[in-house]
């Protein structure tokens, strides 16, 4: 699926480019979402994500929704067709996937997606929900790092969604938020997915 040396996590994928179109088809709306090689759920729509979608609480309706690692915009665009009077942010470090992102919200009709890379969202925002499906195989130690980076900008009553596999450190990630101050339960357990909630 990618090169070797190269990953969705990347900034700049060396796999060659081959784009395939996918539809996201949920009880509550359907988008088509164009994917790509070097990017995460090329061809398909991630088994976990579909579970998040379908099972996380809805998002804030208004404020500012965050989904980190955004990809081809398949958490992203379903929060901002669900809440049109938010503002989604799709972050990804892959320039390759943000491109995609933004052409999905174009072709899909959602104006009101900003995408952008990590450190181009301004300081002074703060989320109300933050929706995710992170990126465990970056390793725990950056994985940790990115997180806390988030959800240290969680509005007072925000909440986050996270979808993460039990063979992939699920349990540990739980007890490990919980430990950081922010308390962590399970919604839901599905072909070894877990759906992780957190608060303040």
């Amino acid at each position: 699926m990618t090169a070797p040396g190269s990953h969705y996590f990347d900034e700049e994928p060396t796999t060659d480019s081959s784009p395939r179109v996918v539809q996201l088809l949920l009880p509550d709306l359907q988008l088509a979402l164009t994917t790509d090689r070097g990017v995460f759920g090329y061809d398909r729509i991630d088994a976990g994500t579909k579970l998040l979608l379908l099972r996380a609480p809805a998002p804030a309706p208004t404020g500012n929704l965050l989904d980190i690692g955004s990809g081809t915009g398949a958490i992203a665009l379903t929060m901002a067709r669900r809440c049109p009077a938010a503002t989604v942010w799709a972050v990804d470090v892959n320039e390759r996937a943000r491109d995609l992102c933004r052409s999905n919200a174009e072709r899909n009709g959602l104006t009101n997606v900003n995408v952008c890379s990590p450190d181009d969202v301004p300081a002074d925002v703060t989320f109300d929900t933050i929706w995710s499906n992170p990126a465990i195989r970056i390793g725990k130690p950056a994985l940790h790092a990115m997180l806390l980076r988030w959800l240290s900008r969680l509005s007072p009553a925000g909440e986050v969604v996270l979808v993460v596999h039990k063979h992939l450190g699920s349990d540990s990630l739980q007890a490990w938020l919980s430990g950081q101050g922010y308390p962590t339960t399970r919604l839901a357990s599905s072909s070894g997915y877990r759906i992780l909630h957190a608060t303040h």
